[in-house]
């Protein structure tokens, strides 16, 4: 049975012989798959590494975690099986995606906090688009104003920047 290892920390210009070699020292046969942009090509900074046995994975994760290549510090587990579901941006996983593993480890407080907002715009979209359908014939009049309206959790800040605004332009005329 084969295992798979989540290799993280890769470097985006990457030698791909050269990691390669560095893990076939490990003297079982292992394959190794990189994780690349579609549209660069480059590295996207992780990838999976498939060992012949649980023996061969603790070896090769004991050996290589917190190697140091070329600079990044490499970081191995095992990774956790692929699912089938949606991802973190709301689209649809399908089974075997690369994206469908599990990396909550290599989260952080940046990513999580960039993306909350990310994330809820999506759900408004998709909740806005929702109501659209089922309205079906009704005037969207309503709709329209909605749109225009400010997030209640920005309005004052909003008034407060037109009123500097318009402070400003009083001033220059």
């Amino acid at each position: 049975m084969s295992i798979r290892l989540y290799v993280g920390n890769l470097p985006a210009e990457l030698d791909r012989q050269a990691l390669e070699k560095i893990f076939n020292e490990s003297g079982d046969s292992v394959s190794l798959k990189v994780i690349t942009d579609r549209k660069t090509g480059k590295c996207r900074g992780f990838g999976f590494v498939t060992v012949g046995s649980d023996e061969v994975a603790d070896t090769v994760i004991e050996k290589f975690n917190g190697y140091d290549f070329n600079g990044a510090v490499l970081k191995l587990e095992k990774a956790l099986p692929r699912t089938k579901g949606k991802a973190e941006d709301g689209s649809d996983l399908e089974e075997g995606s690369e994206d469908s593993v599990n990396l909550e480890s290599e989260s952080s407080v940046t990513t999580s906090t960039i993306a909350a907002p990310i994330k809820a715009a999506a759900k408004r979209k998709k909740r806005n688009n929702n109501n659209k359908k089922a309205s079906g014939n009704v005037s969207s009049s309503s709709t329209s104003s909605e749109a225009h309206q400010p997030d209640p959790r920005w309005a004052q800040d909003l008034e407060r920047l037109k009123q500097q605004l318009l402070e400003a332009q009083g001033a220059a005329k």
